[in-house]
């Protein structure tokens, strides 16, 4: 068990990173597809379109904000080759 310098206890961080990495271990592609199927159909029971479209514009404006246009122009041809 990994323990933090300052007091001998793995952080919360620690304990997370330890336990996805046992977990993709012993867990395939098809069991994150699962749990996040599941995960999306839960939220989509508790929010409604407006929250989808603001939490979108917001990821879009970061994302603008970080990349420039470049960025834009590549996923926009590697979008067009499929």
């Amino acid at each position: 068990m990994a323990k933090n310098k300052d007091n001998g206890k793995m952080t919360t961080e620690e304990a997370g990173r330890m336990g996805g990495e046992k977990t993709s271990e012993t867990h395939d592609k098809d069991f994150y597809q699962e749990i996040g199927k599941k995960g999306g159909e839960k939220t989509s029971e508790t929010h409604d379109k407006e929250f989808y479209q603001e939490i979108g514009e917001k990821g879009g404006e970061a994302t603008s904000e970080s990349h420039g246009r470049e960025f834009y122009e590549d996923i926009g041809e590697k979008g067009g080759e499929n």
